[in-house]
């Protein structure tokens, strides 16, 4: 038992992205304490680079910065600006990789190094190789910034890595986006931005994982390996809370009207019996797990103006717009369209 990993309930990062979006912030003259404390955090927890942040304090802190500074890509601007090397043991264990699948390996084995809310998966076939991001105890809504910045911080170190400037084949986002990517993004990214998808993925064409990395050191990426795999043994995050999971789950089912417990359950890898039961030990039911959900997820549509009632009902997985009137009413004592009135 005295080897066994730790476990934290709220997964927590390194910071860099706070601290990236803190400069910037200083930068421009914007008095950042009071988005920090509307955060959870405090300025000296931010100015400490030994302070793990909570990834839901990064992600909130994002969002409030973006809307103050107008910037709706503030992740990917963060990511332009950012030099690699501050993700630390992280990028030099990748840098010192013999081929760029190499390091993508590693990448997706000890990324929770960094940050314990994203947990990274590598998969390759025949036609194609993919790094796929899954949330891990903190809600995938909330989100736009924090997985743009990943997206970008992606491509730029495989570009970097192997000295040429390779381009995905196809980037999928679970979030939606009320603009359209401006050309000089467009031309960053290198292929169509798919959002409102049901995986956040960045996929490359299969023999891209053989290209050389151009500062290749297999000594150098032995012993950093072995200090990542003690670091891993020394900070292990938990699964987080079952009704998170479900959340994750029903998110990107919801506008196929695909969102039952059979189906979320299959996508667990458990049982209907076996999650409402654990479900129950925190007090939830699968039902108000999803009505909450689409309440969250409607009062966040509702604010894009341009998108009509009867697309946010679909989005929902509504099959007729009244029904969703009926439901929203109930949760909120008001019709859909006197809630965006008012917004």
């Amino acid at each position: 038992m005295g080897n066994r990993p730790r476990f934290s309930s709220i997964p927590t990062a390194t910071g860099g992205i706070t601290r990236a979006a803190y400069c910037r912030a200083l930068e421009l003259g914007l008095n950042v304490e009071p988005l920090l404390k509307a955060s959870g955090l405090t300025v000296r927890q931010v100015e400490n680079p030994r302070f793990r942040i909570a990834v839901k304090n990064q992600i909130k802190f994002l969002d409030l910065l973006a809307d103050a500074l107008s910037d709706e890509f503030l992740g990917v601007h963060l990511a332009e600006r950012i030099d690699l090397r501050e993700l630390g043991l992280l990028y030099y264990v990748l840098a010192s990789s013999k081929t760029i699948g190499d390091a993508l390996r590693a990448g997706s084995r000890y990324s929770s190094i960094n940050n314990e809310g994203i947990q990274i998966t590598y998969r390759e076939n025949d036609r194609k190789i993919s790094i796929s991001f899954r949330y891990v105890g903190i809600p995938r809504r909330n989100d736009r910034h924090q997985i743009e910045f990943f997206v970008v911080t992606l491509l730029r170190i495989c570009r970097q890595l192997t000295g040429r400037h390779l381009s995905p084949i196809a980037i999928k986002l679970m979030h939606r986006r009320r603009t359209h990517l401006p050309a000089k993004l467009k031309s960053l990214f290198g292929c169509k931005v798919a959002f409102g998808s049901d995986i956040d993925e960045v996929s490359y064409q299969q023999p891209f994982k053989d290209t050389p990395v151009v500062d290749a050191d297999p000594y150098l990426n032995s012993l950093l390996v072995n200090y990542c795999e003690e670091a891993l043994a020394n900070r292990r995050v938990g699964s987080g809370a079952w009704r998170l999971k479900v959340e994750n789950a029903i998110a990107p089912l919801l506008p196929h009207g695909r969102a039952e417990l059979a189906e979320v359950a299959q996508r667990l890898g458990i049982s209907q019996r076996t999650l409402a039961r654990r479900l129950a030990s925190e007090g939830q039911t699968f039902g108000d797990i999803l009505n909450g959900l689409r309440f969250d997820l409607a009062k966040r549509y509702l604010r894009e103006h341009d998108l009509q009632i009867s697309k946010v009902a679909w989005l929902l997985g509504y099959q007729e717009t009244s029904a969703f009137y009926h439901a929203f009413k109930r949760w909120a004592g008001k019709t859909p369209m006197q809630i965006r009135s008012a917004a």
